[in-house]
């Protein structure tokens, strides 16, 4: 592998081992526990935390070795150019099969250490395929520059509302749909 990639797995180490070493710190965790109160919402937090920084931290890089600035490059393995996207994927993946070993599934049996780096990583990995969304049907590294590259934004901008809105919406969007869906009594039981 080249230089550009060691410098883009590096950065994505750095950023998570970052955030989970600050969470790591009594009075940052004590905060987080307080202002995000059930674990599946901190899960959700984490995971859009890690797809957000991890979409920035993809287009600087991708547009530092468009316009060949500092040691970002093209990541190419025998002469292939190994988009962003294969890393998602591939991370995405080992994060599915450590959910179904029930690795960090964020049960309390789960060590709090990996359900919070699986909820990072799985956040990582949906930044990493998304951001290159594009390409999925179009396989040509010139489509994500193009009018057809939209498709990339709209995915990512898709994805990052349904984190957001199971963030900060998933009480009320629980509550309707057991408002909506609870059995109706009868008719008769109601009228006079």
């Amino acid at each position: 592998m080249n230089q550009g990639a060691w410098w883009f797995g590096l950065s994505i180490l750095l950023i998570t081992g970052l955030i989970l070493l600050c969470l790591h710190q009594p009075r940052i965790a004590e905060m987080f526990h307080q202002h995000v109160r059930d674990r599946p919402r901190r899960r959700l937090f984490l995971a859009t935390v890690g797809f957000f920084l991890t979409l920035g931290l993809a287009r600087a890089m991708a547009y530092a070795a468009g316009h060949n600035i500092g040691p970002f490059h093209y990541i190419y393995i025998r002469g292939t150019h190994v988009h962003h996207l294969v890393w998602g994927i591939l991370l995405l993946l080992v994060v599915g099969f450590c959910w179904l070993i029930e690795v960090g599934t964020g049960t309390k049996v789960s060590s709090l250490f990996a359900s919070r780096l699986m909820s990072l990583l799985y956040g990582v990995g949906a930044a990493l395929t998304l951001d290159e969304f594009a390409l999925w049907l179009n396989l040509e590294d010139k489509v994500y520059w193009t009018r057809e590259g939209r498709a990339s934004l709209e995915a990512i901008l898709i994805f990052a509302a349904a984190l957001l809105i199971g963030i900060w919406g998933r009480g009320f969007l629980k509550a309707l749909g057991r408002e909506l869906f609870r059995p109706r009594r009868k008719k008769a039981e109601t009228d006079p």
